[in-house]
C-alpha cells in the first residue's frame, strides 16, 4: 500500500486524509519536517510514497493525477510531491535537504511539498506535473485564500472533466461522434465495479473472435451477427483505453495486450471472412492474405517514419507546416483523419459490408480503402523526408535496423559490401531494397513453384538487403527499407502458395504471414516501450526476413505442391511458437519487473 506523509499545519474540517485514503494511501502525519524525513525512511523502498501538504485544497481528481499515475517515477501538483520506487532516491536526498535547509520548523511557513518539487527540478530531475485545466490544486494561506479556493472547488465539476479526459485527445472521425459519446460511461461503470482495462481488452478480443466464428459459418445470419459483434468488440476496444485513463490503471502489459490484441483480432476476422466464403463456394484467401499484408505494411511505414523522426534535430519540412495550416481548418482536419481509414473507419465499413454484402465484396473495399490511404500517408512522408532538413540520431537509426529485422545471411552481405555500401547515394539504399524486394516478388510470381528461378532471385535479395542495412540507417528516405522488406517477404508466400493450386496452400500462407507479423508487430511494441529489439537468438532462430523468404522459395521449388502446404503449415506453427512464447515471457517478465507502465496516445492504427 502506498503511504502519504501529511505535512504543516492541519485545518480543523479538512477532507484530505479522507481524500488520500479514498485513493489507496496509507496516511501518516509528521510534526515537523524532520519528523516527515524519518516516515519517509521507514516506508519500504518498494512502495509509493506522497508528501502532501495538510492544507491542500482541491479536486480529488487533481490529487488522483497528481499521486497515482504509474507511469512517471516522480510527479507533483501544488502542495503535493511523490515518488515510485525509481525515484525515492532523489526524493530522500530532496527532503534531507530541505529539511536541513529549514531548520526543522519552516514547514508552518510555506509547504514543504512544494520546496522539495523545486529542489528536484532544481537538480535536473524529471518531475511530472500533469495538465490540470480547470481543476483545483492549492496550498492557501490564509482564510480568506482557503475560502476562495473552496468555493473555486465547488463551482467545477471534476468529475465531468474526469468523463472527458477519458477519451483520448487525437481520435478517428467515426471514434469521436459514434462510440466515445457512451463509451466513457462504459469505462466509469467498469471503474466503479473494479474491472481492469486487461480484463476490458481481452473481452474485446473474445468478443472479436466470436464475431470471426459468426462470420466463418457463412450464413447471412451469420454475417449479420459477425458484423454486429465487431462493432460491439470495437466499442470495448475504446472502453479499455478510456478506463485506463479515467482511473489510471496504465501498466506495460496493458499495452502491449492493447495493441497485440487489436491486429489478433482484425486478422483473425479476416479469417473467419475467408472461411465463410468457402462454405459458399468463393475463394477469397488470396484477398484475405492480401489485405492483411496491406494493413500490415502500412503499419510498418508509420511505425518507421515516427521512430526516424520523432528525435530528429533542426525538424523543418515545408510540407509539415502545410500540413498544420490545413489543421487549422476544422473540416479539413476530420477529413483527412477519415480518408487514412484508421481502425473506427475500417471496421464500420467491414463490419456493415459483412452484414449487407459478400466476403469478397467486403476485401475488395478494404483493400481499394486501405490502398488509397496508404498512397496517402506514404506519399505525404515521402515530401516530408525530402524536403525537411533534419539530422537523425543514431537511435533512430538503430530503431530502423531493429525494424529491418535482418537475419545472419543479410546481415553477414552487409559486413563483406560495407565499404562499397558507404559510397552508395543516398537514395540508394531505399532504392537497393525496393529493387531486390521487387526482383524476387515478380521472379516467383512469373516462373512460380517447382523452378530454381524465385530461390535464385531470393539469393540477390539477401544480398541487396545486405547492402541496404551495411551503413546507419540515416538517409531522408531511410525510414522506407523496413516496410520494403515486410512488403517482399509477405508478397513472395503470397504468389508461391497462390501458384500452388492446392487447396489449404493459401491459408497455410496466411497463417505463416501472421506469425511472423507478430513477431514484427512485438518488434514495435518493444521499440517503443523502451525495451530495445527482440533478442538477437530469435533473429536468428526464425532466420530473418531473407532467410525466411529464401527458405519459402527453396521450398517451393523442391517439394510438389501438396508438400509446400504441408511445409508451410509446418513452418507458421513453429515461428507462432518461437515468437508467441519468448514475447510471452518478456512482457510477463517486464510487468513482474516493475517496468515503466506506457500508454499509447498516437495517432488511429
Amino acid at each position: 500500500m502506498p503511504t502519504a506523509i501529511l505535512t504543516g499545519q492541519p485545518v480543523p474540517g479538512s477532507s484530505i486524509e479522507g481524500d488520500l485514503r479514498s485513493l489507496g494511501y496509507d496516511v501518516r502525519t509528521a510534526a515537523d519536517p524532520a519528523d516527515a524525513e524519518t516516515l519517509l525512511a521507514q516506508v519500504p523502498g518498494d512502495q509509493r510514497v506522497a508528501l502532501v501538504d495538510a492544507r491542500f485544497v482541491g479536486h480529488l481528481h487533481a490529487l488522483r493525477l497528481g499521486l497515482t499515475d504509474p507511469r512517471f517515477p516522480l510527479a507533483a501538483v501544488p502542495g503535493a510531491v511523490t515518488a515510485q520506487p525509481a525515484g525515492r532516491q532523489a526524493l530522500t536526498r530532496a527532503v534531507a535537504r530541505e529539511t536541513s535547509a529549514g531548520g526543522g520548523t519552516s514547514v508552518v511557513v510555506d509547504s514543504l511539498a512544494d520546496r522539495v518539487a523545486t529542489a528536484l527540478d532544481g537538480e535536473g530531475t524529471d518531475v511530472h506535473r500533469p495538465e490540470l485545466g480547470s481543476l483545483v490544486a492549492a496550498v492557501p494561506a490564509d482564510p480568506q485564500a482557503r475560502n476562495e479556493a473552496r468555493q473555486a472547488v465547488a463551482s467545477v465539476d471534476d468529475e465531468a472533466i474526469r468523463l472527458k479526459s477519458a477519451v483520448k485527445a487525437r481520435d478517428g472521425f467515426f471514434t469521436t461522434f459514434c462510440i466515445s459519446p457512451y463509451s466513457r460511461y462504459i469505462a466509469r461503470w467498469c471503474a466503479r465495479r473494479g474491472l481492469t482495462p486487461n480484463q476490458v481488452t481481452t473481452a474485446s478480443l473474445i468478443t472479436a473472435l466470436i464475431a470471426a466464428g459468426c462470420a466463418a459459418t457463412g450464413t447471412r445470419v451469420g454475417f449479420v451477427a459477425a458484423g454486429l459483434l465487431l462493432i460491439f468488440s470495437f466499442v470495448l476496444d475504446c472502453t479499455d483505453g478510456q478506463l485506463a485513463r479515467y482511473s489510471l490503471q496504465y501498466s506495460t502489459l496493458g499495452a502491449w495486450l492493447d495493441a497485440t490484441f487489436d491486429r489478433a483480432k482484425e486478422y483473425a476476422y479476416y479469417a473467419g471472412l475467408a472461411l465463410g466464403a468457402a462454405r459458399g463456394g468463393d475463394d477469397v484467401w488470396a484477398l484475405a492474405l492480401g489485405a492483411m499484408i496491406l494493413q500490415t505494411c502500412r503499419h510498418v511505414v508509420d511505425f518507421s517514419f515516427n521512430e526516424a523522426n520523432h528525435d530528429a534535430t533542426a525538424n523543418t519540412s515545408p510540407t509539415a507546416a502545410l500540413s498544420d495550416k490545413l489543421d487549422s481548418v476544422g473540416w479539413t482536419v476530420w477529413l483527412r483523419r477519415m480518408i487514412v481509414l484508421p481502425i473506427g473507419e475500417r471496421w464500420a465499413m467491414i463490419a456493415v459490408l459483412t452484414a449487407v454484402t459478400t466476403p469478397r465484396i467486403t476485401f475488395y473495399a478494404l483493400l481499394i480503402g486501405c490502398a488509397f490511404a496508404a498512397t496517402y500517408t506514404t506519399a505525404g512522408r515521402v515530401l516530408r523526408s525530402l524536403t525537411r532538413k533534419a539530422r537523425r540520431t543514431d537511435r533512430a537509426a538503430q530503431a530502423l535496423a531493429d525494424l529491418a529485422d535482418s537475419g545472419e545471411r543479410g546481415l553477414g552481405f552487409a559486413a563483406v559490401l560495407k565499404k562499397p555500401a558507404r559510397r552508395l547515394p543516398g537514395f540508394a539504399v531505399p532504392a537497393v531494397a525496393l529493387l531486390g524486394g521487387a526482383l524476387v516478388v515478380a521472379v516467383s510470381a512469373a516462373t512460380g513453384p517447382g523452378t530454381p528461378w524465385p530461390p535464385l532471385a531470393a539469393l540477390v535479395y539477401a544480398v541487396t538487403s545486405g547492402i541496404a542495412v551495411a551503413r546507419p540507417l540515416k538517409g531522408a528516405l531511410d525510414w522506407l527499407v523496413p516496410p520494403v522488406f515486410r512488403a517482399a517477404e509477405y508478397c513472395t508466400v503470397l504468389v508461391l502458395a497462390a501458384q500452388a493450386h492446392v487447396n489449404g496452400a493459401l491459408p497455410a500462407a496466411f497463417g505463416l504471414v501472421a506469425a511472423v507479423a507478430y513477431h514484427h508487430y512485438d518488434t514495435v511494441y518493444r521499440i517503443r516501450g523502451g525495451a530495445g529489439a527482440p533478442p538477437a537468438w530469435l533473429v536468428r532462430t526464425i532466420g530473418g526476413h531473407e532467410g525466411r523468404t529464401l527458405l519459402v522459395t527453396l521450398l517451393a521449388a523442391v517439394l510438389t505442391a501438396s508438400q509446400f502446404t504441408v511445409a508451410l503449415t509446418a513452418l507458421a506453427v513453429a515461428v507462432a511458437l518461437v515468437v508467441l512464447v519468448e514475447s510471452i515471457r518478456f512482457w510477463v517478465t517486464a510487468h513482474k519487473g516493475g517496468a515503466p507502465a506506457v500508454h499509447d496516445e498516437g495517432e488511429p492504427a
